[in-house]
């Protein structure tokens, strides 16, 4: 257990480099789904290891091994050692389980807060009176789409249409779904918030795609998110009244957005499906091993219980 309970504390930093580059190559929706599945999968891994990396110290607590009829306590090292490294583990998990108690319950309380801004409200669209040019994605049931007058007016109708399409789309998909997994994910481990960015983005470049789609214009789709971005950003206090949980269509890199929008290279060539695979992979063998030796961990572990409680191990 003493090598492989490490292996997946370590692979999470690699995550974040395969993630960045995945954007270029891997259509945006696939990548929301790589991204948020490695995220979900390697923080569970990583708590795992950590919980692992408790028992061996907890047996040398006479309680715990009389709870576990442990007729010594089990032999992985130096006891001194054994005992530093328990209570470590056990401090970082315990500081993750308040981190995750209260990011649930300030998102709990985020969504609530959602519920009473559209609770008001008779359709899909809530207009705000506000010059500041601002629209964004209100998730809930059902989940609204709101702008304000500024952004309205900053905006012709078929742009407007376009940016309702982008809003709509989050909203649809549950894209925030995938970055509340995700931000969990990173208070787990801290290799994993690096996955957040790359996230973001691909869940931009998602209803990007889903807006041109379905205006069936993708000029008009990049045209409607560049002006809404410039609109939003010339204001002196640009989401300022937006909630922090709420998905923009002026969020991340928009110039970088707007190119990916632009382009006619056919992401569907031979060079680039092999390189999406490859990242694709990649990051899902890091899934594998970050999974594979936890389990691992877990069954030499079993076998060292056995073997303290005076059984034989079996195979």
């Amino acid at each position: 257990m003493i090598y492989f309970v490490w292996v997946p504390l370590l692979v999470p930093f690699l995550a974040g480099p395969v993630g960045r580059r995945l954007l270029s190559y891997l259509a945006p929706r696939r990548a929301v789904w790589v991204l948020t599945v490695t995220a979900a999968g390697l923080a569970i891994s990583s708590t795992a290891a950590l919980a692992l990396l408790v028992v061996p110290g907890a047996t040398r607590v006479h309680a715990v091994a009389a709870l576990g009829d442990l007729l010594t306590p089990l032999a992985t090292g130096s006891p001194d050692a054994v005992v530093a490294v328990a209570t470590v583990a056990s401090a970082l998990l315990l500081w993750c389980a308040a981190l995750l108690v209260r990011r649930l319950t300030r998102r709990a309380a985020q969504l609530r807060q959602a519920r009473r801004l559209a609770a008001g409200a008779d359709g899909e669209l809530i207009v705000l009176r506000d010059d500041s040019p601002d629209a964004y994605a209100l998730p809930g049931r059902p989940g609204r789409i709101v702008a304000t007058t500024g952004m309205l007016r900053a905006l012709s109708p078929a742009e407007r249409e376009a940016l309702f399409a982008h809003e709509r789309a989050h909203l649809t998909d549950r894209h925030h779904l995938f970055l509340a997994v995700t931000e969990l994910a990173g208070l787990c481990h801290p290799g994993l918030r690096a996955l957040r960015e790359p996230l973001s983005y691909a869940l931009e470049r998602s209803a990007d795609e889903a807006a041109a789609q379905s205006v069936g214009d993708r000029h008009l789709a990049a045209r409607a998110i560049g002006k809404a971005a410039l609109a939003t950003r010339a204001a002196q206090s640009p989401g300022a009244g937006r909630p922090g949980f709420a998905l923009a269509a002026t969020a991340g890199p928009v110039p970088r957005r707007v190119a990916a929008l632009l382009d006619r290279e056919a992401r569907g060539t031979p060079a680039r499906r092999t390189m999406s695979r490859v990242l694709a992979t990649g990051l899902l063998l890091c899934l594998a091993l970050s999974a594979g030796s936890a389990l691992e961990a877990a069954g030499d572990l079993h076998a060292s219980i056995e073997v303290a409680q005076g059984e034989s191990p079996r195979d």
